[in-house]
């Protein structure tokens, strides 16, 4: 693969078109959802059990996709997928009652955060693996897509009519409608790939973690607790704090999380660059743990503008950890096992992120920021833990190592 854009191939565009048409929808719903939770009157732990719905759909949504995708096709569980968005769409833009709000809510189509990491990113991880394994390249561009459209649906919350007050705002329903158009983009987009994109090795439609095993669990018990900590403060939770602590109107969080977007997106970018030089696993942890201090200090801020100025310091470095992640998982295993890694390791996240939102309505009873102290300090740990155990784990930068082959590098950007 050449460096640069032009060199992906067209199915990789096609699924970095097709993470960027998602993000742009849920950029737009993500940041009204807070705003409509809010306008509904709901109280801290009614929010965290709506909000907990939504990471269990995806939870649930993604480990059907991990066990099924090579066996029914990838293309097809994508298509199905972006077909029931345009479905969740209008079942909230019809102003459903808040028990079938729990219904869609369960099924994974909706996300509590303005860039996804749901089944659809299991798929596209396995999908794009087969070009990028080890060296984040090919997961940056799909990354910084994916911030940048998420950063224009944010903004169009702020668009004049939309964003004049939180109440206001959060009162349209009918503004989920836009998830159908986004729905019907993505069931095209999935007609269009290629057959090289399903599991076509021997045996994969049963394929299962085999020698890397150990590995993956390990990998996955860690970035569990990443997501614990990560599922006390959604975009949703952080929509719903700053109307609540500083009665932030849409318009402002429109244009504040539109600014956090296209901070992800040029930090997702240099995330390669920096992998390349230091190692996967020093770039995640040398960026994500003073990220998660910042994430701590803004409870501590006495206005809006501060806790702002805050959050964006905090995702210039938050992020970097998303394509080295998702390169690390893939680079680790065998090529015939990526798709079960995928799945183990994302659904190993989204499997304890419903517990967030359940904690965070419950130690907002003692303060309102307590969730983003506590979240801080758990993502810490797991940079701490990360750092500890997986800094030499060594890396397959190609499908096969041939005799002659240059030597493998560790995670830590060391020859072994």
């Amino acid at each position: 693969m050449r460096a640069g854009w032009p060199g992906l191939s067209r199915d990789a565009r096609l699924l970095v078109a097709g993470q960027g048409v998602r993000a742009a929808g849920y950029g737009f719903t993500a940041v009204l959802l807070g705003a409509l939770l809010a306008a509904r009157g709901y109280t801290p732990v009614q929010v965290g059990v709506v909000l907990t719905a939504l990471i269990a759909g995806t939870a649930l949504a993604s480990l059907a996709v991990g066990g099924y995708a090579d066996r029914l096709g990838r293309r097809r569980c994508y298509g199905v997928f972006f077909a029931g968005i345009a479905v969740a769409g209008v079942v909230v833009a019809s102003g459903a009652p808040l028990w079938v709000l729990l219904l869609v809510a369960l099924t994974g189509t909706l996300s509590t955060d303005i860039v996804d990491n749901g089944p659809a990113t299991t798929l596209e991880q396995a999908m794009l693996a087969a070009e990028d394994a080890g060296t984040a390249t090919v997961y940056g561009w799909y990354n910084m897509v994916g911030a940048a459209a998420g950063a224009l649906g944010a903004l169009a919350v702020a668009l004049p009519g939309l964003g004049r007050n939180a109440p206001a705002a959060g009162s349209h329903g009918w503004l989920f409608a836009v998830l159908v158009p986004v729905g019907l983009a993505g069931v095209l987009i999935a007609g269009r790939l290629s057959p090289a994109v399903e599991a076509s090795l021997p045996g994969a439609a049963r394929a299962r973690l085999a020698e890397s095993r150990r590995v993956v669990r390990r990998l996955a018990g860690l970035f569990a607790v990443d997501a614990a900590g990560g599922g006390l403060v959604t975009t949703g939770f952080l929509s719903y704090y700053f109307a609540e602590r500083y009665h932030a109107s849409a318009a402002q969080l429109g244009w504040l999380f539109f600014a956090v977007s296209v901070v992800q997106a040029v930090s997702v970018t240099l995330a390669p660059l920096l992998a390349r030089r230091f190692g996967l696993v020093a770039t995640m942890v040398g960026t994500h743990l003073p990220s998660n201090l910042l994430l701590a200090a803004v409870a501590f801020a006495p206005a809006f503008p501060v806790a702002a100025l805050l959050l964006l310091a905090r995702t210039t470095l938050s992020q970097m950890d998303v394509p080295t992640r998702q390169a690390l998982v893939m680079s680790v295993v065998e090529p015939e096992e990526r798709t079960a890694a995928a799945a183990v390791t994302n659904a190993a996240r989204y499997t304890v992120r419903p517990i967030g939102p359940l904690v965070a309505g419950a130690v907002q009873q003692f303060a309102l920021g307590a969730p983003l102290v506590v979240a801080g300090a758990v993502k810490a740990g797991y940079d701490l833990a990360l750092w500890g155990w997986a800094c030499h784990l060594p890396l397959r930068s190609r499908d096969q190592h041939r005799p002659g082959d240059a030597p493998a590098r560790s995670a830590a950007g060391e020859q072994s």
